[in-house]
């Protein structure tokens, strides 16, 4: 095979992963040119880094500058390989910089029919929700779950936090992070239009 048409699957996939931190999945690699019995032969040379079933990291691109928290979204991936999954809650406020929240595990909110065979990451707090496209932005290419629905579950969740976030509201109201719009949304939505009024006072 020629040079140009052996490194056309490393170009394609380097591209690929490059827009997720240095990650990928198996369909990616196959996809990029990667036959699926070849896989194992990367992994054990070195160029690919195994991190679970199904997700690699190619060794060769700098390190991640959010460790492990792109493989955890690509593990909630569908059957179109796209994440399902959504950083939130506190995960959430900490990538915005919001309150002095430094949660111990990745937060992630993914569709209430999510289903795996295998248990979620001991690092990830998996939450069943559904969020509408308005409350999802991305941040360093990962889906995120924008402020005013991150604070809102986060006192949901946890109401003694309630001062703590008002402060946050506050303060991401005031960099231009929370619309008038999303307030307004929060208040009538059941779920959290008491939470809401509390909050964005």
């Amino acid at each position: 095979m020629p040079k140009r048409q052996q490194n056309a699957p490393f170009k394609a996939l380097t591209q690929v992963a490059q827009e997720q931190q240095g990650y990928f999945t198996t369909k990616q690699a196959i996809e990029a040119g990667y036959a699926d019995n070849t896989h194992p032969y990367h992994v054990r040379v070195g160029n690919w880094e195994r991190i679970q079933r199904g997700i690699y990291r190619l060794a060769h691109l700098s390190p991640p500058e959010d460790g492990l928290t792109p493989a955890f979204l690509l593990w909630t991936r569908g059957r179109n390989d796209q994440p399902l999954g959504v950083l939130s809650h506190e995960t959430a406020l900490s990538y915005f910089e919001l309150g002095d929240f430094n949660p111990v595990k990745v937060h992630i909110t993914v569709p209430v029919a999510f289903r795996r065979n295998s248990p979620s990451p001991k690092a990830v707090a998996l939450h069943r929700d559904s969020l509408a496209p308005s409350e999802i932005t991305v941040l360093r290419g990962m889906q995120i779950c924008r402020p005013a629905r991150a604070l809102c579950d986060v006192v949901h969740k946890n109401p003694v936090t309630l001062a703590e976030c008002r402060r946050a509201a506050k303060d991401a109201s005031r960099r231009g992070l929370i619309l008038e719009s999303e307030i307004k949304a929060a208040k009538s939505n059941p779920k959290f239009a008491d939470i809401a009024k509390k909050l964005f006072q």
